[in-house]
C-alpha cells in the first residue's frame, strides 16, 4: 500500500487473480471550489427544467456509462429507479439501439444525440442525429437538452477527475 496526503492507492487481487487498483478521492469540490459547485447545481437545475425526469435520467446514465463515470452511474441509475424507470430498461440502456421495443422514439432520439454530444467523434454532431432529435423535441425543450447533455458530461468529468466514490447516494440527496 502506498499512501499519500490527496489519495491512497491500495493493490489488491481480485477473484480473477488480476492485481486492481483502488483509488481514494482526491478532492471534495464543494468545499473547496464552492462557486464552481453552486453554479454547476444551478445550470442543472435550469437545464433539467420541463425535461421528463426519467428521460432526463436516462440521458444522464447512458453519458455516464460512456465516461466511464462510477460516481454519476451509481446516483443516476438510483434516480432513475426513485422516478419509477424500470429495471429492464437500465439493464439494456447500454444496448439501447438494439432493445426493440424498450425505448421511446422520443427517448431514442435524445440517446442518440446524447452519445453524438458526448462522444463527438467526427469532430461534431451529425445533421442527421441533430435533426431525428428535432423532430421530437419542442424548440426551447431541445436546447434545454442539450443543457442537460452538456451538463452531465460536465459533471462526469468532474467526478473522474476528483474521483468521487460512488456508493453512498441515496436519491434526492442532490
Amino acid at each position: 500500500m502506498r499512501q499519500s496526503a490527496r489519495n491512497v492507492v491500495v493493490m489488491t487481487n481480485n477473484t480473477a487473480g488480476k492485481n486492481v487498483r483502488l483509488h481514494g478521492p482526491r478532492m471534495n469540490l464543494p468545499e473547496l471550489a464552492p462557486g464552481v459547485y453552486k453554479a454547476m447545481v444551478a445550470l442543472n437545475r435550469a437545464a433539467e427544467e420541463g425535461i421528463d425526469p426519467v428521460l432526463a435520467e436516462l440521458v444522464k446514465i447512458r453519458a455516464s456509462q460512456l465516461n466511464h463515470c462510477a460516481f454519476c452511474l451509481d446516483m443516476h441509475t438510483k434516480d432513475a429507479r426513485a422516478a419509477g424507470e424500470r429495471e429492464d430498461r437500465l439493464y439494456l440502456l447500454s444496448a439501447w439501439e438494439e432493445a426493440t421495443g424498450y425505448y421511446t422514439e422520443k427517448e431514442q432520439a435524445a440517446l442518440a444525440l446524447t452519445e453524438a454530444v458526448t462522444v463527438l467523434t467526427d469532430g461534431f454532431v451529425p445533421d442527421e442525429v441533430y435533426d431525428r432529435a428535432a423532430a421530437h423535441f419542442e424548440p426551447a425543450e431541445l436546447a434545454r437538452l442539450i443543457g442537460l447533455i452538456l451538463t452531465i458530461n460536465s459533471w462526469n468529468r468532474i467526478a473522474v477527475t476528483t474521483r468521487a466514490q460512488p456508493g453512498s447516494y441515496q436519491p434526492g440527496q442532490h
